[in-house]
């Protein structure tokens, strides 16, 4: 009889607990909802203050340094705001459902908002130096990401690969950046852009152009740098999904966008972006044919993509900027 009432006992404390956990989990699913709602959000803000005629913010922040908390909204802007905002929310959608017994979820949702707060803030800085500011700030939320499964071996170590090489593209970037800002008098990049056509023939011009192509080139995967891109896949699927598809990846293409304005006459621009944008996709899209694992495959196809895209930036024509 004892036993009995033990089982019971242990029976209906059971269905308690299910009855509890059940009653909890929508109140945990509508918080965790939040991280839906607010790139949401985001977007819903881009779309009503778009203009064509571009919209500006300013606010000083370190006027010794000519650092000033400066944003832009233009048309290439808003279009990577678009798809920043507009993917982050389908992403954060998914990664409630495929988290959903994790430990850890709420710390993977904290890292990929901050890494798409990041990655707006490089589309929308409208100073070079704010912009490096987020860059690395995508380089170090990518890092947390990829080896968000820190136990496994492989994890840790394709994250710090991926960590060293844009990282060191990034140090390359900055002094570029700076010697840009040196050669223009201003670091506000609607300021650089305006002076875009008599900065040629100053003896930085060489200098900057190279350290800038490192920093976009081993930020958007092209050969030889194309390997971390592969590698970051052991990262769980929505970080494949959102940073190494949809958006990190093409914070290089964005910033080639940017200066084409000012660097796309010179041939060692066009034979640069042409040579190593038309070799990746050739060389990744054979890669992707012998790859028996999903995730590689598309990790390869998107360098493909990465490395046509680079192409079209090269050639520099209307047609080809229309075409990217």
């Amino acid at each position: 009889m004892s036993v009995t009432l033990s089982i019971e006992r242990a029976v209906i404390n059971s269905g308690a607990q299910d009855q509890i956990t059940r009653a909890e989990q929508p109140s945990s699913s509508l918080w965790f909802g939040l991280f839906a709602l607010f790139p949401l959000l985001i977007l819903a803000a881009v779309l009503s203050l778009y203009s064509p005629e571009g919209v500006r913010w300013s606010l000083p922040w370190v006027p010794s340094l000519g650092l000033a908390l400066s944003f832009r909204l233009d048309g290439l802007s808003f279009l990577f705001a678009c798809l920043i905002s507009g993917i982050g929310t389908m992403v954060q959608v998914y990664a409630l459902a495929y988290l959903r017994e994790h430990k850890q979820r709420f710390a993977f949702h904290c890292y990929l908002t901050a890494f798409m707060v990041a990655m707006l803030g490089v589309v929308l800085s409208d100073n070079v130096l704010l912009l490096f500011v987020f860059w690395e700030l995508t380089t170090v939320t990518s890092y947390l990401l990829i080896g968000f499964n820190h136990e496994a071996l492989k994890s840790r170590k394709n994250a710090l690969q991926s960590l060293l090489i844009t990282g060191a593209g990034g140090l390359a970037l900055l002094a570029g950046l700076i010697l840009l800002g040196s050669m223009a008098g201003s670091y506000e990049l609607t300021g650089i852009l305006s002076q875009a056509g008599e900065l040629s023939s100053h003896s930085l011009f060489l200098p900057s152009l190279v350290l800038i192509l490192l920093g976009a080139l081993t930020k958007s995967a092209q050969f030889p740098f194309h390997f971390w891109l592969p590698n970051a896949m052991a990262a769980p699927t929505p970080v494949s999904a959102y940073l190494h598809s949809a958006t990190m990846v093409k914070a290089g293409i964005y910033l080639l966008a940017v200066v084409s304005p000012i660097y796309a006459h010179t041939e060692l621009w066009f034979y640069t972006l042409t040579i190593m944008g038309g070799f990746t996709a050739l060389w990744c899209a054979l890669m992707a044919l012998k790859q028996t694992d999903l995730k590689l495959m598309l990790a390869y196809s998107t360098t493909v993509v990465l490395g046509k895209l680079t192409f079209l930036l090269g050639i520099g024509s209307d047609l080809a900027l229309k075409s990217a």
